[in-house]
């Protein structure tokens, strides 16, 4: 069987379970199509970082900026998905900066000697927007007092509840499902501004995927989003279509980074 697997917004269990119910439609859709070796379920054993580029790939979501950074050439996009949480414009989105709720900051130049906490240092909604937003503030190459890497968008939220962070850029859907679903967890915060907006998270296959099957791929995620009875499952997801977007679409990702290079912040400090 090749490998599937849709971990990036699969958590807490109502997404985890809706995420499922996702890929068992999609499953026998693929199957009906005539596409073989397709699995019954998702796997949630291999890190996503590492199911992007495993030469099995069946179907995945990754990050848009790994996706320019890293796997150009080693994946083929196959389409992006479009929520409709606050914050998304399609398949566009944007990260929310997010402070204590008693934070008397009221924009970006209020943070600066903050301490910053981020997901991962490869993330499109936790780095690269963040950091677009910040270099034009920064000075000789800082304008945080730390920066701490969490791991995760909720552990980003915990660090400043707790008072380990300051402030935080937290992607568009991650914020609505957390709202949605763990609302307790935004209480000691709010948002304080937003980023500019760029490419959502895309749908991906592995790089010698035929043309047939990335158009299979396709017409299975445009069955998903008409299907009747699918109607809760895309709700709980806010999953509203599929786009299929192009290299040249995630472009200004890398612009982004190259923007911030050129203005001597490359890295968020």
């Amino acid at each position: 069987m090749r490998l599937a697997s849709l971990a990036m917004y699969a958590s807490p269990p109502p997404l985890t379970e809706a995420t499922a119910k996702l890929w068992d439609f999609l499953s026998e859709a693929l199957k009906r199509a005539g596409l073989e070796e397709i699995p019954a379920r998702l796997d949630d054993a291999v890190d996503y970082h590492r199911a992007w580029t495993r030469p099995d790939l069946l179907l995945a979501q990754t990050c848009g900026f790994p996706y320019v950074k890293h796997l150009r050439g080693k994946v083929r996009l196959v389409a992006t998905p479009v929520y409709g949480h606050p914050g998304c414009d399609g398949p566009f989105m944007c990260s929310f900066i997010v402070v204590a709720k008693d934070s008397s900051a009221q924009c970006l130049e209020d943070l600066r000697g903050a301490r910053a906490a981020i997901n991962q240092l490869d993330s499109n909604s936790g780095s690269n927007l963040f950091r677009a937003a910040i270099a034009p503030l920064s000075l000789g190459g800082r304008f945080f007092f730390s920066v701490v890497e969490t791991g995760g968008h909720r552990n980003s939220i915990a660090a400043i509840t707790a008072g380990n962070a300051d402030v935080a850029a937290i992607d568009c859907i991650t914020y609505g499902n957390v709202l949605r679903f763990d609302p307790e967890n935004l209480a000691g915060i709010r948002i304080l501004t937003q980023t500019v907006s760029g490419p959502g998270l895309p749908f991906i296959t592995r790089g010698d995927a035929s043309d047939q099957e990335v158009k299979l791929l396709r017409q299975g995620l445009q069955q998903a989003v008409a299907e009747p009875s699918l109607a809760p499952v895309r709700d709980v997801l806010r999953l509203k279509d599929f786009a299929v977007l192009s290299d040249a679409d995630y472009e200004p990702l890398a612009a982004l980074e190259r923007q911030a290079q050129r203005l001597g912040y490359p890295l968020i400090a």
